[in-house]
């Protein structure tokens, strides 16, 4: 893809995720939420320019250090992140301002890491951002699962009519 298709990419996702995170969300794990990441990652690892030609280890390890950054990113946003479950066991999830200076801080992050790295003289192209956006996802959104998971309330157990379990002879009855 083109840089100027990547740039409008990368800020539409992170609009749409910004947008969607800070509104109260119910959280369901049947759902894929794998998918969104997934996608962002295969983007990024199809892409022929991930590393730098002329600096294929420093660009390794500047990518390295991208993805540790997410990860980090994504468990810190799942951190801050409210979740809590209603009466009815249904499990809600918002983003906080906590969560907003996470995203302040990974985007400086990311900024200074870019610039490490042009310092470094590693041309770096969008698609080591869209990786370490897809490992972000998908730590929050797996650890929101999980939390979500140990909130739910257990499905009640069946009760039994009186007589369930008495044993009943096998001779017939006669009416």
């Amino acid at each position: 893809m083109s840089g100027l298709l990547n740039a409008t990419a990368i800020a539409a996702v992170i609009v749409l995720v910004i947008v969607r995170q800070f509104r109260a969300g119910r959280v369901e794990a049947d759902r894929r939420w794998w998918l969104l990441p997934g996608i962002l990652a295969v983007t990024a690892l199809r892409e022929p320019d991930l590393f730098d030609a002329h600096h294929p280890t420093t660009s390794a390890l500047v990518l390295g250090v991208e993805l540790i950054v997410g990860l980090a990113l994504g468990a810190a946003w799942a951190r801050t992140t409210h979740v809590w479950a209603e009466a009815d066991g249904s499990v809600w999830s918002r983003s906080t301002k906590a969560s907003a200076a996470v995203w302040f801080a990974g985007i400086a992050l990311r900024l200074g890491l870019f610039g490490l790295g042009a310092l470094m003289g590693v041309h770096q192209h969008s698609s080591a951002l869209i990786l370490g956006l897809a490992a972000t996802l998908l730590v929050r959104s797996g650890l929101l699962i999980r939390r979500a998971q140990s909130l739910q309330k257990p499905a009640p157990a069946q009760v039994t009519a009186y007589g369930d379990h008495v044993p009943r002879s096998a001779r017939k009855e006669r009416v």
